[in-house]
């Protein structure tokens, strides 16, 4: 028996399709309400979830242990409202459960509209065992009674689901803009840091966080000193805490940024987990005169992530700067299968297949840009782009 678990607050907008997605697939639903005012309960019991209700606690593990609590199965998935499960993991996740020695189950969660890291592995699927708790009061975790469990009782596993699991939206920009995440976020990173100086996880978030928001030298400080404290197999940290420290060495030192990239990468953990990394040193090579390199790196990220439009609109950006139309051409194609709405990339592509000689595709190509702008409300953009492509081409032309 499979159980799911939540807490919400004011999600009717993303519960349902949270709540589809699962709705054939887990055998109960439990709905901790931590006080919505809009009708998140009751879309929950229209999926028939046990709504239980909880004045908010002031952080995330008591709330999800109150909801790991209620839940009757053998096995808990935890979602987020913003969260939904792929169909394509359903049949590995089945498997990876009916193994008798697992214990918990990583879960790669493709990040829409990360403006960083496309994808992160997350700890949600577990054997529902009376050791396993909710700690850490935010980006709350099962990992450390994981860990406490293990020196126990060492028969116990951890696997990972081979294919993306889940998709998060919650990173979305116009999701985040006009919140209070991040200073809800800081307070309790704060307050952890001072419990635990050095700690290299919280010093990756918070650390992260404050070159994020432009404080480079704290944001710098922390990260080093998480690094210090971090042990060489603590892999996810590691990377974590170099990726943040590359972004924040990338402007003033472009060489130290390059060289902890690939520190980073050279960490063994799943190449989708990395992904921001080799995309991120692809444009710091190509900045620095490297096109070789940045080709390297961007191609790496495209066979760990092929379903990525950001990828290949990368690639195209490199390949057409290093003088490979085709396959700058055929990198935007790509991307603009992926991600139709990308205004940017079909306005690259229109550039290549005019370069390359295709008028007529190229007339489509900047149609397709000009009019998404339009849509998303960048008539600015849109204007601007008009003006000058018609210096170059007919728009009104059939084609």
């Amino acid at each position: 028996m499979l159980s799911l678990s939540m807490i919400v607050r004011d999600e009717q907008q993303n519960l349902d399709a949270c709540l589809r997605s699962v709705a054939d697939f887990v055998d109960e639903m439990v709905v901790v309400d931590t006080g919505s005012s809009d009708d998140t309960v009751a879309v929950a019991e229209r999926w028939g979830a046990l709504v239980h209700h909880l004045a908010w606690p002031g952080d995330f593990a008591p709330a999800r242990n109150h909801a790991l609590a209620r839940t009757q199965g053998d096995w808990v998935l935890v979602l987020d409202a913003d969260e939904r499960l792929l169909p394509e993991a359903r049949e590995p996740l089945r498997q990876l459960m009916a193994a008798p020695d697992s214990l918990l189950i990583t879960l790669l969660r493709r990040e829409e509209g990360a403006r960083q890291s496309p994808y992160s592995a997350v700890s949600r699927l577990f054997r529902r065992h009376p050791a396993l708790r909710w700690s850490r009061p935010y980006h709350a975790m099962v990992d450390d009674s994981v860990t406490d469990l293990q020196a126990r009782e060492p028969h116990w596993r951890i696997h990972h689901c081979p294919v993306p699991a889940l998709a998060h939206g919650g990173y979305q920009p116009e999701r985040l803009a006009g919140g209070d995440k991040a200073r809800r976020l800081r307070a309790a990173m704060e307050a952890d840091l001072a419990e635990r100086p050095g700690d290299p996880y919280i010093c990756a978030k918070l650390g992260g966080l404050e070159v994020s928001e432009g404080n480079r030298p704290r944001g710098i400080a922390l990260l080093e000193e998480g690094l210090h404290h971090c042990p060489q197999e603590a892999h996810p940290e590691r990377f974590e805490l170099l990726l943040h420290l590359a972004i924040a060495r990338a402007e003033d030192d472009p060489a130290t940024a390059i060289d902890l990239y690939r520190q980073s990468l050279a960490l063994p953990l799943d190449p989708r987990l990395t992904m921001a990394a080799a995309l991120n040193l692809a444009a710091l090579l190509l900045r620095s005169g490297d096109p070789e390199g940045a080709a390297a790196a961007a191609t790496a990220a495209t066979t760990a992530g092929p379903e990525l439009a950001l990828g290949w609109y990368n690639l195209g950006l490199i390949e057409r700067q290093r003088g490979r139309l085709e396959a700058a051409i055929a990198a935007y194609r790509r991307a603009a299968l992926l991600d139709p709405d990308h205004a940017e990339t079909h306005q690259n592509l229109a550039v290549a297949l005019l370069l390359g000689g295709d008028l007529p595709g190229a007339r489509s190509g900047f149609r397709a840009a000009i009019r998404l702008l339009e849509q998303q409300g960048r008539a600015g953009e849109a204007s601007d782009l008009a003006r000058r492509v018609g210096e170059l081409v007919r728009l009104e032309a059939a084609g």
